[in-house]
């Protein structure tokens, strides 16, 4: 892209003269047809009128909240909102049976003035009336140019102004509201253009939610930086039919594609009992995997069951990121694929990573090496000093990606943002929560501070005590176990819960149970005092699929879950 161009709106603006006719934006149905095409000069005008219309009802500075499903009218609305600099909040429309916690806490921090939606999405109205009042709705595709007659200039913008909202997951506590500005988004789009190897031909599909920073930055906002069309689906469609997705690299001979790391598991599951009959993968050369931990195994059974459909296991493209830093930290080379190693689990335990041949050794797959302007430094929790290489410590991150804070929160901001080594530098660095080690030039994501399971002084990483739960019994739901401690009287003690698949005609509780602990006693050396198995769909997750530890142990100690019964 230009240097010239600092700005997502000025983007949109050279794209729309340059290529007015070029196709910025496929969108499918659940059955993978074509739904709409937007083009750049379309995708303009589009903006530039919402933007008019939230002129009327907004200033510079207030917040939008975006309300759609994955469809073109998001991507007006969100625009608009930069065009006009009123910063936008997306969020997930309320699921059937009304808002959702988090949901009112979006909306009772970011106190909207007023809300961006689509014909057909409803669902909102309670939880915005119940926490704000009656606000004002600008319904996207319901605007004709005889409505807005005269749109007006884009507003100026400059690199430190904040441009939208991207609230966190609210894996381990309430929803935040991260400030990201102009300058960190295109930051961080030139560091994943660059280690990505993108250009204009460099087609991506995608179907990761819009209001989740990888569907936003990584599947919206990277094709249009560099000017390649993105092809989007929606996530009902994945989840139902994990192989849709994969037929849609094929058709549309992507070059970049991913999900979390269930994703990959998804797609081996289906592919047992699928007809793969002229399936090509041959075009897809960056298979992102941004979940973490990131499964060894995932990846090779992935590689083998696709390998004969012309999938490349160099494709594989491991890589980190959160919301605070925008998206991206680091990642992969293309065509590198990924790193793997095995280390002691004792060690590991011990925060060390030990390589180690034993047969109890654990496999950790690295996020890649950092991309060009960042930093990142490994820092032990308790005293706040850099590690040593091989160490396992928290995340600190630095560069042009890194957020200003968070909104309207000092206390947040002031722990996670700025801090400093003890070195004498004067460099600030963001506190990611994430637990990693660098290994040579690699970053090794092993698990959350907050989510560490002691047992009798002893440190267990909570994913892999679910993963080894998961693989227990054959009815256990896959991305469905949580492993988290409560206080019991002789000090702490582990829980696990477990979801037993919905397709198990007769499920026995019982038989699962003794297995979860049988494999958690041998593998982990620590005793699963409490097994809970409950239905499938009853552990939260976040929208990028992680357990919601954090809420599991709070209905746990509550109104419990619902148990499954022989």
């Amino acid at each position: 892209m230009s240097t010239s161009v600092s700005t997502i709106p000025g983007i949109v603006e050279h794209r729309a003269r340059t290529d007015p006719d070029g196709r910025a934006y496929v969108f499918l149905d659940d059955h993978g047809e074509e739904s709409a095409t937007v083009t750049y000069a379309a995708l303009q005008q589009r903006s530039v009128r919402v933007a008019a219309e939230l002129r009327r009802h907004c200033r510079p500075g207030d917040r939008a909240l975006l309300v759609f499903g994955q469809s073109p009218h998001f991507v007006s609305g969100y625009l608009a909102c930069l065009y006009s600099g009123v910063l936008a909040v997306p969020v997930a429309p309320a699921r059937r049976g009304g808002p959702s916690d988090v949901l009112d806490a979006i909306v009772t921090d970011c106190a909207p003035t007023v809300v961006l939606t689509e014909s057909g999405i409803g669902g909102i109205a309670g939880s915005v009336e119940r926490t704000t009042g009656s606000l004002p709705r600008i319904v996207v595709d319901e605007l004709t140019p005889a409505a807005v007659p005269d749109p007006g200039a884009p507003l100026d913008v400059v690199s430190n102004d904040v441009a939208f909202l991207q609230y966190t997951s609210g894996s381990t506590s309430d929803p935040k509201g991260v400030m990201v500005t102009h300058g960190n988004l295109m930051a961080n789009q030139e560091m994943i253009r660059h280690a990505f190897g993108h250009d204009q031909h460099s087609t991506v599909v995608g179907w990761a939610p819009f209001f989740h920073d990888q569907g936003l930055i990584g599947n919206l906002m990277q094709p249009l930086y560099v000017g390649a069309t993105a092809v989007m689906m929606s996530p009902g469609a994945f989840i139902r039919r994990p192989l849709l997705w994969l037929r849609t690299i094929d058709r549309y001979r992507a070059h970049t594609s991913g999900g979390p790391n269930f994703a990959y598991d998804a797609c081996v599951a289906r592919a047992a009992t699928a007809d793969l009959t002229g399936l090509d993968l041959s075009s897809w050369t960056v298979a992102f995997n941004g979940a973490e931990p990131i499964r060894p195994d995932t990846l090779d059974r992935f590689a083998e069951t696709f390998a004969p459909y012309g999938f490349r296991g160099t494709a594989h493209f491991p890589c980190y990121g959160l919301a605070e830093a925008t998206l991206l930290v680091s990642a992969s080379r293309a065509g590198r694929g990924p790193k793997a190693i095995t280390v002691d689990p004792d060690r590991l335990r011990d925060r060390n990573v030990v390589g180690s041949t034993a047969s109890d050794a654990v496999g950790l797959v690295g996020s890649g090496t950092l991309t060009d302007g960042t930093g990142v430094v490994i820092v032990d929790p308790d005293s706040g000093r850099r590690c040593r290489d091989g160490d396992v410590g928290e995340i600190w991150v630095s560069g042009p990606q890194v957020a200003q804070g968070y909104w309207r929160n000092q206390a947040a901001t002031a722990h996670d943002f700025g801090n400093t080594l003890d070195d004498g530098s004067d460099v600030r660095y963001l506190r990611t929560g994430d637990l990693g080690a660098l290994v040579g030039d690699e970053l090794y994501v092993v698990g959350r501070v907050t989510d560490m399971v002691i047992i009798r002084g002893k440190n267990h990483h909570p994913h892999d005590i679910e993963d080894t739960a998961q693989r227990a019994h054959r009815s256990i739901r896959p991305g469905g176990c949580a492993a988290f401690s409560v206080a019991g009287a002789t000090g702490e003690t582990l829980v696990v819960v477990a979801e037993i698949a919905a397709e198990i005609p007769e499920p026995d509780p019982d038989a699962v149970a003794e297995a979860i602990r049988g494999a958690v006693t041998t593998r982990h050396q620590v005793s699963a005092r409490h097994v809970v198995i409950t239905i499938a769909g009853t552990l939260e997750k976040t929208t990028s699929g992680k357990i919601r530890r954090s809420a599991a142990r709070a209905r746990y100690l509550g109104h419990g879950f619902p148990a499954v019964t022989r």
